[in-house]
């Protein structure tokens, strides 16, 4: 099997997935952005042949260079990439090579927050009221039908990335005043609760193979807007109609031979609403928390899956693991080894993070593990605890 795989060494954490699936069997070539030396040299080693380009958005650049691996190595079988940036690059290609996979008429739905709308509808989950307004006049009508505070987002984006809580008028007015003219933006109506998610891996055939949700202590937004620091778990059993709902909109969807992850927002009285759907993993370590709660190597398992067409690990969840993420430059009251002192016992990991990332998830991690909630909350607290 031939694969062209996109950003093979970005983020670090995913060189996994190339290495693995080097290691079923593979012929893995890769085209990103980096200077080879410059890869890891593991990485190196696993990839037959790799091509840099200098900006990875310049498609014309992308067909050539693919063209060029294709010389090498033969008919591609699949085209991946796990990060959300590049979802339209490699469908993309995957058209222009005749490769299986979402074409670029098949992720629309999954780009678009306005078309999500419409998949979950077919799955029959509720999601916020919403409308794409073109100005302050049709959001101001939109407001009065919902209330504020309500949500700006662009209609097509990446996580948090210019997204609004817009609280009056006022506010609307300023927003629609600046923003560019040329993207088109989705109002929604405001939905206080805590953001759980719905997070796994579909086979060929679109059928859950492994699957996990995880809770946030904040919703991205805040996280970014706000420079506070995000801390999330996983779930050992997952909440009933969390997984119900989950798995409807997968099949609705109809993703496959991809991993995905779906945000849903739980009210004060209990009420699941979904918020989006992305076909890639969760970001961040969550891959890496998917092993640490279940003893398995899910890059393994999706390179199994792609290459020999089934997932072989076995996954019950017997520990919950949580993400604690630190931004620098605020006043903690614990150092580095003051946590490693204190918590090293349940801590299984920590590393930097990219900075690209530090906005929403901080600029330094820790991954804790334990069978109960109630061991991990103290970690967490312990390491963002500032000083009084």
């Amino acid at each position: 099997m031939n694969i062209l795989y996109l950003s093979p060494n970005f983020p670090p954490n995913y060189t996994a997935f190339p290495l693995r699936l080097r290691d079923e069997g593979a012929v893995v070539a890769g085209i990103g952005w980096e200077a080879p030396e410059r890869l890891p040299p593991e990485l190196r080693g696993a990839l037959a042949e790799y091509c840099r380009v200098e900006n990875m958005g310049d498609y014309d650049h992308v067909l050539r260079a693919a063209a060029w691996l294709l010389s090498r190595i033969g008919r591609f079988d699949r085209v991946v990439a796990q990060e959300e940036h590049f979802v339209d690059l490699e469908a993309a290609l995957r058209l222009d090579f005749n490769v299986p996979g979402l074409k670029p008429a098949d992720i629309v739905g999954l780009r678009h927050k306005s078309r999500m709308k419409e998949g979950f509808a077919r799955a029959q989950v509720p999601t916020a009221a919403w409308e794409l307004a073109t100005d302050a006049a049709a959001g101001q009508r939109f407001a009065r039908r919902v209330g504020y505070p309500i949500i700006a987002k662009p209609d097509k984006g990446v996580g948090a990335h210019a997204t609004y809580k817009l609280s009056d008028d006022a506010e609307l007015t300023d927003f629609f005043a600046v923003k560019d003219p040329r993207i088109p933006f989705l109002l929604e109506e405001f939905l206080a609760g805590v953001i759980q998610s719905f997070d796994g891996l579909t086979d060929r055939d679109g059928g859950i193979v492994f699957c996990t949700g995880h809770q946030f202590s904040i919703d991205i937004m805040t996280a970014v807007n706000q420079d506070q620091n995000l801390h999330y778990w996983s779930f050992r059993d997952l909440p009933a109609d969390l997984e119900a709902q989950g798995r409807r909109s997968i099949a609705a969807f109809g993703l496959k031979e991809r991993f995905f992850h779906l945000e849903f927002i739980r009210g004060p009285r209990g009420k699941l609403t979904a918020m989006e759907i992305n076909a890639r993993p969760p970001g961040g370590l969550t891959t890496d928390m998917f092993n640490y709660a279940n003893d398995i190597d899910v890059y393994r398992g999706y390179a199994e899956l792609v290459v020999h067409g089934g997932f072989r690990a076995e996954w019950k969840r017997p520990y919950h693991v949580s993400y604690v993420g630190r931004k620098n430059g605020k006043p903690y009251r614990h150092s580095h080894e003051d946590i490693l002192r204190a918590h090293g016992d349940l801590i299984v990991s920590h590393t930097p993070i990219d900075s690209v990332f530090r906005k929403a998830i901080g600029d330094y991690a820790y991954l804790a593990r334990a069978r109960s909630l109630a061991e991990l909350q103290p970690v967490a607290d312990f390491i963002h605890q500032l000083e009084a």
